[in-house]
C-alpha cells in the first residue's frame, strides 16, 4: 500500500510544481509585454478547467488501480464484509 501512497504524493507534487512553474512563466511573459493580462487570465481559466478535468480522470484511474491492487492481494472489500455480516445475521 505504501507504493500507492507514494504514487499519489508523486502525482500531487508534480501537479504543484507544474502550477508554480506555469505561474512563473505567465508572470515573466506579462512583464516582458509578450502577453496581455487579459490573454493571461483567459489562458489561466482554460488551464484550470483542463486541470479539473484531468484531476477527475486521475481520480478514476487511481481508484481503478487501487481496486486492482486490493483484488490482486486478495483483501476483502467493504462489500465482502457486509455480505459476510448479512450471512452471519441470517444464521
Amino acid at each position: 500500500m505504501s507504493e500507492l501512497k507514494d504514487l499519489f504524493y508523486l502525482g500531487l507534487g508534480t501537479a504543484m510544481i507544474a502550477k508554480e512553474k506555469f505561474e512563473e512563466e505567465a508572470k515573466d511573459l506579462i512583464e516582458k509585454g509578450k502577453v496581455s493580462k487579459e490573454d493571461q487570465d483567459a489562458f489561466v481559466e482554460k488551464a484550470k478547467a483542463r486541470a479539473k478535468d484531468e484531476e477527475k480522470e486521475f481520480q478514476v484511474k487511481f481508484k481503478s488501480v487501487v481496486k486492482d491492487v486490493i483484488s490482486e492481494m486478495g483483501l476483502a472489500t467493504k462489500e465482502d464484509i457486509d455480505e459476510l455480516k448479512e450471512l452471519l445475521k441470517n444464521k
